[in-house]
């Protein structure tokens, strides 16, 4: 089968898209499909290009066999409103250009959160004439309300025009959660048409290792630390200010909060942790993707942290499933919804009210002093981990992907899909 990818981000960018796109893709391609992924140049989240790259018309590269296709954007930093949305569009117009002169695929599938990317994948499957299916990672644009960036007006009210418009033009839609499939279906999207593939964690990158030395030592880390560490982009979703409280509460000496990521709240975060004095936080800088299995071994504990807002109800932060496959218990801040019940149902972690310093200090203090069920915690976790492999993500993905591209047949299809666990 021939794939065509429209997502703004890819690696060497280290968000969650980029990881979740390059790692399916590279399944894909070892099972002999074709993937091409356009894309921009480098740049999430600071707004600047990475070093190696130039913004230029369009540049065309391999990696891992998978085909990638980068295309000149105007370039934002991750935070604000209006830039961001020049920034969106311009990739949105770029793809749509660039990928006209693309070989026709057999399917066309666009990923968001950001849906402008949709509107290039669903208008390049009517100009190629074939499929096209939306991957909903995020209910956006209701995640841009639930962070504060825009309030309930006019302009919100069209987004959401349009991102009905994308749900009935897709032939398939794939979301992440079951409360997304909800959400949709109660807005009126066919049932049939949507499949859930919840996400998931390449095993073959992330797996359990002692305490990195070197990494250790550069970000002050000792080994009487216990180690609290959040690890990923320091957003406007993540209520990280709270995580500062906590660590202004917190007195034992040997307990580290480590936020390890870029993103638009790093810097205030940083600022408010100079102001506040707190010795037992480190705020380091984001680190490339090939070294994040060794951050996450500076860990003793993973935290994953959201807003107290309804609309995080419905999502699944993918550093769930990377602590698991790294052997972290999992101290879980968010309200009740599909991620809890994932660490209830695991018994990988503890959950805490989201918003509340005052109780992920006194969890963190307990974690600290009971060695022994950190350890039942993070036996639990790894035990987990291959329930929701990247692997497995890959191959619901193209199942979904088959049933779009229905015309192929089943045994085109039987033949070319051929799964392993060895990568």
């Amino acid at each position: 089968m021939k794939i065509l990818f429209v997502a703004d981000n890819f690696p060497p960018e280290r968000n969650a898209q980029a990881s979740r796109v390059y790692e399916r893709a590279c399944y894909w391609q070892r099972w002999g499909h074709e993937v091409t992924v356009i894309t921009c140049f480098p740049n999430f989240p600071e707004g600047k290009i990475y070093s190696g790259y130039k913004n230029e018309i369009r540049s065309v590269s391999t990696l891992d066999g998978i085909r990638v296709v980068r295309v000149k954007t105007f370039i934002a930093a991750n935070i604000g409103k209006l830039l961001r949305i020049v920034d969106f569009l311009s990739y949105m117009y770029s793809a749509m250009f660039f990928g006209l002169f693309e070989k026709r695929p057999d399917v066309v599938v666009a990923t968001s959160p950001q849906f402008f990317a949709a509107i290039a994948g669903w208008w390049l499957s009517l100009v190629h004439r074939v499929p096209f299916v939306m991957e909903l990672s995020d209910l956006w644009p209701d995640s841009i309300v639930a962070v504060g960036a825009m309030k309930k007006r006019l302009a919100l009210h069209l987004l959401e025009k349009i991102e009905l418009f994308l749900y009935r033009r897709a032939k398939r839609i794939v979301v992440l959660t079951y409360a997304f499939k909800r959400n949709l279906v109660s807005r009126g999207i066919d049932t049939e048409k949507i499949d859930v593939v919840i996400n998931g964690v390449d095993l073959s990158r992330y797996a359990p290792q002692p305490r990195d030395p070197s990494l250790a030592k550069e970000f002050g880390i000792v080994p009487e630390h216990f180690v609290v560490g959040y690890i990923g982009t320091l957003g406007m979703a993540h209520g990280l200010s709270n995580v500062l409280e906590a660590a202004r509460q917190t007195t034992d000496p040997r307990i580290r909060f480590l936020l390890v990521g870029p993103g638009a709240e790093r810097d205030r975060l940083i600022s408010d942790a100079r102001q506040l004095r707190l010795t037992n936080v480190i705020i380091a800088p984001a680190q490339p993707k090939e070294r994040m299995p060794a951050v996450w071994s500076l860990c003793d504990v993973a935290l994953v942290h959201l807003k107290n807002a309804e609309l995080f109800r419905t999502v699944i932060p993918s550093k769930i499933f990377e602590a698991m496959a790294m052997r972290l218990p999992i101290l879980l801040a968010s309200p009740k919804g599909e991620a809890t019940e994932i660490v209830e149902r695991e018994s990988c972690g503890i959950i805490v009210s989201p918003e509340n310093p005052k109780e992920l200090a006194a969890v963190a203090l307990a974690l600290a002093n009971d060695r022994t069920k950190v350890h039942e915690l993070a036996t639990r976790s790894l035990q987990a981990a291959p329930k929701y492999s990247r692997e497995r993500q890959a191959r619901e993905m193209l199942l979904s992907l088959q049933k779009a591209v229905s015309r192929l047949g089943r045994q085109h299809f039987l033949h070319t899909y051929e799964p392993t666990s060895n990568r």
